[in-house]
Order: C-alpha cells, then sequence, then structure tokens
C-alpha cells in the first residue's frame, strides 16, 4: 500500500507545501516551475501507487492539489487566451500562434488520440459535438474543428463568462471556426433541453473536481442525452491522480462502456474513457 512515506509521494507532499503557500497561482517564474516539477513527477505510468488506499491525510491533500491545479490550470488559459486574443495585430489570425501555449503540443496528441477512438466506435462523421468545462482556451475543440472534423459544429459550454468571453475572442478572427464554434455560459446542471442534439459530449477532466461533484455531472449527462449518443470522459490513474479526478466504471450508470485509453507519454487528463447512452436502460 502506497503511503506517505513513499519516495515519489513525499516529493508530492513538498510540492504541495510549496504551492499551497503561494500569494497568486497566476503564471510567473515560481508557479511555472512549480507546476513544471509536479507534472514531471507524476508522469510516470509504471507504478503500482493507488490514491484511493492512501491514508485520510494524503487523500485531502490530494482534493486540495487538484483544486489548486485547477486554478492554476484556469489562470494559465486565461493569461495566454489574452494575449493571442488582443495583443496581436488585427490582420492575423489567433489560432495561427498557438504554439506559444505551453502545453499546445500536449493537445494536438490528445486530439488526434480521441479522433482515433471516436473513429473506432462510430459508425459517422458527428455533426454536433458539445464540451462542457471548455474554458477560456477551448484548444481540444480547436484541435478537432481544425484538424480532425472539417464540418462538424462545436458547442462549448463554461459556467464562467468572462473564460467564454476570451475564448470567443479566440475564433473571432478565423473564417471557419468563428461559424462553426458556439459558446454558452451556463451551468451544465442547469441545460436540460438541447442536450440530446449532440452526437458526442466531452466532459472536461475539471468539470466536477470532487467525486460527488463529477458523478453529478455525469448523472445529469445521462439523463438529457441523446440514445447512442457518445460520453468522453477524462480521467486520471497512477500518479496522474494527483493532478486531475478519477472516473470510475461503477460511476457510469446508463452507460455502456466502449474502451479506456491509458496515455503513458505526456498527455496528461489521461485515462480516456468513451461510453455510450446505453438504449437497454431506456
Amino acid at each position: 500500500m502506497a503511503c506517505k512515506n513513499n519516495r515519489v509521494v513525499k516529493q508530492i507532499i513538498h510540492l504541495y507545501d510549496q504551492i499551497s503557500k503561494l500569494e497568486s497561482l497566476k503564471p510567473s517564474k515560481n508557479v511555472d516551475t512549480l507546476f513544471g516539477q509536479l507534472v514531471s513527477t507524476c508522469l510516470p505510468t509504471d507504478t503500482n501507487i493507488d490514491v484511493t488506499k492512501m491514508s485520510e491525510e494524503v487523500k485531502d491533500m490530494r482534493s486540495n492539489l487538484i483544486k489548486l491545479c485547477g486554478e492554476a490550470e484556469g489562470y494559465l488559459e486565461q493569461h495566454f487566451s489574452t494575449i493571442l486574443g488582443s495583443l496581436l495585430q488585427e490582420d492575423q489570425n489567433p489560432l495561427d500562434h498557438l504554439n506559444i501555449f505551453p502545453y499546445y503540443n500536449n493537445y494536438l496528441k490528445l486530439g488526434k488520440l480521441e479522433f482515433n477512438l471516436l473513429s473506432q466506435h462510430s459508425s459517422h462523421v458527428p455533426s454536433k459535438i458539445a464540451f462542457v468545462g471548455s474554458g477560456p482556451m477551448p484548444l481540444t475543440s480547436i484541435v478537432l474543428a481544425k484538424f480532425h472534423l472539417p464540418n462538424t459544429t462545436f458547442h462549448n459550454f463554461d459556467i464562467d463568462s468572462h473564460a467564454n468571453a476570451l475564448a470567443s475572442s479566440l475564433v473571432s478572427r478565423d473564417p471557419d471556426l468563428s461559424k462553426r464554434m458556439i459558446f454558452h455560459t451556463t451551468d451544465v446542471l442547469n441545460a436540460t433541453e438541447g442536450l440530446d442534439q449532440y452526437d458526442v459530449v466531452f466532459l472536461a477532466a475539471l468539470v466536477g473536481m470532487d467525486k460527488e461533484a463529477k458523478v453529478k455531472a455525469i448523472e445529469h449527462l445521462e439523463k438529457h442525452m441523446a440514445l447512442g449518443a457518445v460520453l468522453m470522459l477524462r480521467s486520471a490513474h497512477a500518479l496522474r491522480a494527483f493532478l486531475y479526478p478519477i472516473v470510475d466504471s461503477s460511476d457510469l450508470k446508463g452507460f455502456q462502456l466502449l474502451t479506456i485509453f491509458h496515455p503513458t507519454d505526456d498527455v496528461v487528463n489521461s485515462k480516456n474513457k468513451m461510453i455510450e447512452e446505453f438504449s437497454a436502460i431506456e
């Protein structure tokens, strides 16, 4: 059983102690260094560490760390979306400069991976995709729309109006994506009508920062998605579960599990679960 005396876990606890004492999680040299070290520490997948079997003290630390990671990730995306959307010349397309975002290559890999998973389990190209928790820099929607699904419309849902304003500005100067990217400012739990119009729904890793909230979001989607529609979930396993919440198969009541994929490279929001609305339950 892994515990706080494990060398890697001790390193994560040490980084958490430093991160939790930061005055701000907005991008800075110190913030970038600490989170870079944290991600590097949590990348290895060849480990038998199971966060669900750790002490309550470590579990509490993990819950707090996930929230800090989510907050820092939001600030990072906000920072670069603002730069791309407002500081470039009017005649430039911000989407041509996405490579300034430090994790852009990660999203390119993730987009290709998720497109391949969709292609393996879907008999048709989706006409409408919803992404729940798209944030100020909706890179998954952008990457899929630009490189893999040129005729699909993407509906991006976020509870934060400022995040949606930044995201909308980001795609506004692109002649193609400005027509195919639509933004909705709402809590998905308040969205009932319309969720059944999407062939695929993505649920971001940081929607539902704890088990109860995550399960509540999944149950809501199960209730309102169309029969046969696909739900793409991002979970985490091994050390990466210190960065993102875990989704267990037992959390997916009403869905048929189609596939689980465990990346072993630097695609951090790992363990992609693809599930289908299970018609036999209805």
